[in-house]
Formats: C-alpha cells, structure tokens, sequence
C-alpha cells in the first residue's frame, strides 16, 4: 500500500512576510512625513536633545529663553532690531567703505556719513563713471559688489534706498539742460538698477531721481573739484522695526498722502515697464 506524504509546514511563508514587510516599512516613512510636517512642541524637542546630551543647556520647565537669557516673549527671535543693532549694521557698511577708501589712490573718490536711522555714501566721478557717461566702470561693480551683501542682510530694517544722481559744470560747454538732467538721471537709474538685481530688496523702496548740476559740494574751477560734482550719493533710511510687506513704511505714506488704493498683495509686478 502505497504511503501518503504529508506536506511540512511553513513552505511559501516567506512570501506573504516580504509583502508584509514592505508594507509596515511604506507605513512607517509616511508616517515620519507627516511628523516631518507637522508642528513640534519645543519643551518635548528639548526633551529629546537632553536625553542625547545630558550636559545639553535646556529647559524643560519654563519657556524657552530668549536671546538675552529672558523668558520674556518679546525678547524673542520675533522682536524688532533694536537702533543697537541698527547701529552695528549701519557700522559694517561703514568699515567696508573704509576698507575700500584706504586702497584708492584718492580717499576723495568714497565719502560716508551716519545719521540717526539713516545712513549715506557718496561716490565721486573717479571712481564710478568716465567723464559724460553714465556706464558703471569696473571698479565701481566691484564697489557696488561688496555693499549690495551688506544691504541684503539690513534688508527686513530698510524703509528706503533714495539714489542720487549729479553732474558738474563746464564752462568749455554750453549748457544743455536736457542733456544735464539726463546723464544725472541715467547716473542715477545705472546704480539703482545694480542694486536691485544684486538684492532682493523690493522695488517699491529703491528710488533714483537726478539733479544734474544744481547741487555741488565743490568748485567747478579745476577737475580735482568738478570730479567730486559728478557723483552718485546713496540714502539708506533704516526702521527699527522688521518691515513685512514691501508696502509699509514710507511706500505706505506714499499710498495715503496720494488718496490712491495701497496694492497689498502686488501681482505681476516685475513685468516689463510700459
């Protein structure tokens, strides 16, 4: 009589547990996504970096300190930049010019000065445009270069960078009021525009304006003096508080004093100009 076989157990399991395990494992990712996502309560985070580093400095019991080793919530990373703190930026600009100034063969090509929440920087003929023109030289790039990542990190306390374009007098040349206003004007548009492509700062609080030769800080006798005439001067009003919104501040005073509908949320704004 012929012996029946019986089947051993447990043949084929491995299959059903591969698929199993892939699953528990798709699971757990999305699941760590989501935590990923979600928001983390900071006392249970400290919690978890003490119990990595016992010698770590938290606080578990109280609110997280501030930067100044307060519980005070208004001292927080969300308080306004204190005119302090202003003040230190506006003296980084400050020792960069300086920098700058030391290595030139004339000291009178950079002039600076530091008011209360505002900050300004002349730059003379010599060292950014040739005689009648209004192209940026190459040293002046290089000027420009330099400052633009010092503004980008003032960027949240700038209310306005006014831009100032200016020519001096010939008296070889007849005057042309035309050509005047608009090399001062192009001057000016020349350096505004740098500043805007090398910034994020927002448009709405970059202005250029030009005034040709109506507003001298030397002679016109000699081209020592004439060359300190034709110059671009930059104005950077600070705030000591973070501005949000491109339209606060002075471009909201604009919007106000004009009786004209303040755009909050701006759309297509960096379309060609019509």
């Amino acid at each position: 009589m012929a012996s029946i076989k019986k089947k051993k157990g447990g043949e084929g399991g491995a299959n059903w547990m591969d698929t199993y395990g892939d699953m528990v494992t798709l699971l757990l990712c999305f699941f760590v996504l989501l935590y990923s996502m979600s928001t983390i309560s900071e006392d249970k985070w400290m919690i978890i970096v003490q119990s990595f580093n016992n010698e770590a400095n938290v606080n578990v019991d109280e609110k997280p300190l501030g930067p100044d080793g307060t519980n005070d919530a208004e001292l927080g990373d969300d308080m306004p930049m204190t005119q302090d703190e202003v003040n230190e930026l506006q003296e980084m600009i400050l020792e960069y010019l300086e920098e700058y100034s030391a290595g030139q063969e004339s000291s009178d090509s950079v002039s600076y000065s530091k008011g209360d929440g505002f900050m300004f920087i002349s730059f003379s003929d010599d060292a950014f445009f040739g005689g009648d023109s209004y192209q940026l030289t190459a040293r002046a790039r290089e000027v420009l270069g330099g400052l633009c990542p010092m503004l980008e990190e003032m960027k949240p306390f700038i209310d306005e960078i006014r831009v100032s374009g200016h020519t001096a007098t010939s008296q070889k040349k007849v005057y042309d009021p035309y050509f005047d206003w608009r090399l001062s004007a192009e001057r000016a548009a020349e350096v505004t525009g740098f500043l805007y492509e090398n910034t994020s700062i927002q448009g709405a609080r970059i202005t250029c304006e030009g005034n040709g030769q109506w507003l001298p800080v030397a002679g016109n006798v000699e081209e020592s003096e004439r060359s300190k005439n034709r110059r671009v001067e930059i104005r950077i009003a600070l705030t000591d508080e973070e501005l949000d919104s491109p339209f606060d501040g002075s471009v909201a005073e604009y919007y106000s004093t004009t009786n004209r509908e303040n755009p909050n949320d701006p759309v297509n704004m960096t379309g060609g100009a019509e």
